[in-house]
């Protein structure tokens, strides 16, 4: 298929300085810290048992982050658990021995002129508007050209200052760390902007790992054999993967990292094999906005290159085709409405098990009738236009 590339990962089982910092333990203090904020619950953990008899594979399942904190998106985790424990260590406190009200209080008392910085390309920005107006804090927000004017005002909504640039994401990160450093201010990246910066976006990676907890704690005895992530700078995909790998070491799975084609800067990296990050510049735009990124976190790729099976990319049909199954699912299976972002996943587990031009793919991944799978939707409809044109209009459509 034109714009799906396949890479087995030949760095699996490389050495690694992060994978231990995503455990079982660290899992259940992000869960703590989260399960005192407004609204926390979890997610659902769809079962698409209809769907998995309809491609012949023994189990589905999707965890549906499109109810997390009413933000339609995942993201909150990690801004939340690392602005909070990057102003805990300010204060000299710990974040999981006092109550949130008891902490707002005093970081509005003793850390005053605090004001939070980010760029994103939707979530994650508002993520950090939110934790930031559950603060009492100022917030700027930078964002990519070509954001979607939803996105935009779903961050004005919280409260955030947004400049949308003219630059891509990338480039639009740049700009935020530069504003942060000329004002004194947090900037609040969940990926690595600049190779000294690595521990905010570590603290939200562990922060993600709440969704993983929830995950494990919802499936029944049997564990998923193959896992699929999306992978931007790979942040999400190696908080998941190095957790997972680390709950599962005596029954190791499949691991898969689903990127979008035009910004695959992990699977080139990986198929580099050279031992340097690779970015990508130029025009990454896709649909898959939360995906369009040129320049790997070097947190997550530590994690990534031990841990992950193999690196898929695909072009933005996959995705239109993810979204479009989720959303009109087979009878008796729920729905999940799943944004551009977040049906990548399970967009490619669709194509792989019902196209027959990619039976070589199929066989390497070693799918067949006792598989169980398992793929995260990150987001919903947070581009309700967008999500319309594919869903309704039937935009992106595969070409076999």
């Amino acid at each position: 298929m034109n714009g799906l590339r396949f890479t087995v990962n030949k760095q699996h089982g490389a050495d690694s300085i992060y994978t231990e910092k995503f455990t079982y333990e660290q899992a259940q203090l992000s869960r703590k810290f989260h399960a005192g904020l407004r609204g926390y619950e979890a997610t659902p953990l769809a079962s698409l048992d209809g769907l998995a008899r309809h491609v012949g594979v023994r189990k589905i399942w999707v965890k549906d982050e499109s109810y997390r904190f009413g933000l339609n998106a995942f993201k909150a985790l990690g801004g939340s658990y690392a602005v909070c424990s990057s102003l805990a260590e300010r204060l000299g406190r710990n974040i999981n021995e006092m109550s949130f009200p008891e902490f707002r209080d005093e970081v509005q008392a003793k850390l005053k002129g605090l004001h939070l910085v980010a760029a994103t390309d939707g979530n994650h920005g508002k993520g950090i508007a939110w934790i930031a107006s559950q603060l009492g804090v100022p917030v700027d927000i930078y964002m990519p050209k070509g954001t979607a004017e939803a996105r935009v005002k779903a961050i004005e909504g919280l409260g955030g200052t947004v400049y949308v640039t003219d630059e891509f994401y990338d480039e639009t990160a740049r700009i935020a760390y530069e504003v942060a450093k000329k004002n004194g201010w947090l900037l609040c990246q969940d990926t690595t902007t600049r190779p000294d910066y690595t521990v905010f976006p570590l603290l939200c990676m562990q922060g993600y790992l709440t969704m993983s907890l929830e995950v494990l704690e919802a499936l029944d005895e049997e564990r998923p054999t193959h896992f699929f992530i999306q992978t931007g700078a790979g942040s999400l995909a190696g908080s998941v993967i190095g957790f997972f790998s680390n709950v599962m070491k005596d029954d190791p799975a499949c691991m898969v990292s689903v990127e979008a084609s035009k910004s695959d800067c992990v699977r080139v990296t990986a198929e580099a094999a050279d031992g340097r990050l690779h970015v990508l510049t130029g025009d990454i735009s896709t649909i898959m906005a939360g995906l369009s990124v040129g320049e790997p976190c070097s947190v997550g790729w530590d994690v990534l290159r031990r841990n992950a099976s193999v690196f898929v990319s695909c072009p933005d049909s996959i995705t239109a085709e993810g979204m479009r199954v989720l959303g009109n699912p087979i009878k008796g299976d729920p729905r999940v409405i799943s944004g551009e972002s977040g049906a990548v996943g399970l967009g490619y587990v669709y194509e792989v098990l019902t196209n027959p031009e990619l039976a070589d793919q199929k066989k390497v991944l070693g799918l067949d009738e006792n598989s169980r799978i398992l793929c995260f939707s990150t987001e919903g409809n947070t581009d309700p236009e967008g999500y319309r044109n594919v869903v309704w209009n039937g935009a992106y459509p595969v070409q076999r």
